[in-house]
Parts: structure tokens; C-alpha cells; sequence
């Protein structure tokens, strides 16, 4: 007996794309949804310290 392959609808999230970084990154792109500096996450200070710890 064979195994049958579950034939299964992707799970897609808001943007309507499969679940992974990049695809959400270009999605959002397209659909030209950014957010705000103001809803920014990370302080200024914080940014410029993780910069100093990137490769040149």
C-alpha cells in the first residue's frame, strides 16, 4: 500500500502569501504597506549599537 500525499490548501497569512520572511517582505512591497517610523520597535540608540556589530 502506498502512501497517499494529503492533497491540502497552503496556509497563507493576511498578505495572501505562503508563511516565510521573504515572502512577506516582498508582499508587503508590492501591496506598498509600510510601517511607520513612529511604530518603530527598536530605539535609535539601539539600531546604531547592533550597526557597529555589521560587517563591512
Amino acid at each position: 500500500m502506498a502512501k497517499e500525499k494529503k492533497k491540502g490548501k497552503k496556509k497563507k497569512n493576511k498578505l495572501g502569501v505562503k508563511n516565510s520572511l521573504v515572502n512577506n517582505i516582498n508582499a508587503r512591497k508590492k501591496k506598498k504597506k509600510s510601517r511607520s517610523k513612529k511604530k518603530s520597535t527598536i530605539s535609535k540608540k539601539a539600531y546604531k549599537k547592533m550597526q557597529k556589530g555589521w560587517k563591512k
